[in-house]
């Protein structure tokens, strides 16, 4: 079950579901309404709020499927909002930062925000970061797979549930990823024992420059890694290859039957 105020997206741009929600969080009221009339000219529902109080009313009133959250706000900032939002949801939230806020960011990702978006910086790109958001939320796997493919992978114990989009533990515990980190983790599970490369997962994941994002990559793996190892430290599962990338140690089953 999605908490308050957050829903799960089934489709994006589809005429029989439901427009996609976005709720802006920013105390700069002119960037909240600039936002909020771009984001709506291109065929979203906007919802604003000026701080954490607000967000909190607004996602009481309404679900939504993507937050936009400014880290510098009055009261709460938006990294505390985002690790408590983080810790009830798993909403996509795309980070407002600073320029010079590289720490914000490093930070903001390890809180389980899914992207950021540093000041100032164009509406259209911001559109285009919500849309990919919306867009990987909604599918079942973001590797490309056709609809004849597997779509419950299976690994050390481990389920992982694309069409659900669930991942569920070796004691049948049900575990919260973001769409970020589930999106990776499906990567892996599709790509198992060969490494990785930084710059091949984020052209897995539609991402952006690796020479400029590698780090964001690094946070969702040390996240992951948090989730699925015994122990974080000394991973077993998700290995790091020095000077190549990652590598998916464990032998994965597809729908029960051969190996991935």
């Amino acid at each position: 079950m999605p908490a308050a105020g957050v829903r799960e997206v089934t489709a994006i741009m589809s005429p029989e579901e439901p427009v996609p929600r976005v709720l802006v969080v920013d105390d700069d009221r002119e960037i909240r309404e600039r936002l909020s009339r771009f984001l709506s000219a291109h065929g979203l529902v906007v919802s604003e709020a000026a701080d954490g109080r607000e967000m909190a009313a607004q996602l009481q009133r309404e679900a939504v499927d993507l937050v936009v959250l400014d880290v510098m706000l009055p009261g709460s900032d938006g990294l505390t909002l985002c690790r408590q939002l983080r810790a009830q949801s798993s909403v996509p939230i795309i980070l407002l930062t600073a320029l010079e806020g590289e720490s914000d960011r490093i930070v903001g990702l390890e809180l389980g925000a899914d992207d950021y978006v540093t000041k100032p910086f164009s509406p259209r790109e911001l559109l285009a970061r919500v849309r990919a958001q919306l867009r990987r939320a909604a599918m079942p796997s973001t590797a490309g797979g056709s609809p004849a493919a597997p779509s419950i992978f299976r690994f050390a114990g481990w389920s992982l549930d694309l069409a659900r989009r669930t991942l569920v533990s070796p004691d049948g515990i049900l575990v919260v990823l973001t769409s970020s980190e589930f999106d990776l983790l499906a990567v892996f599970a599709e790509n198992p024992q060969r490494a990785l490369g930084r710059e091949q997962l984020l052209a897995f994941l539609h991402g952006r420059d690796a020479s400029q994002f590698d780090r964001s990559i690094d946070v969702h793996v040390s996240r992951l890694r948090r989730k699925i190892e015994a122990d974080p430290q000394r991973p077993e599962l998700i290995k790091t290859i020095r000077n190549e990338g990652y590598f998916f140690s464990p032998r994965v089953e597809a729908d029960g039957g051969a190996p991935a």
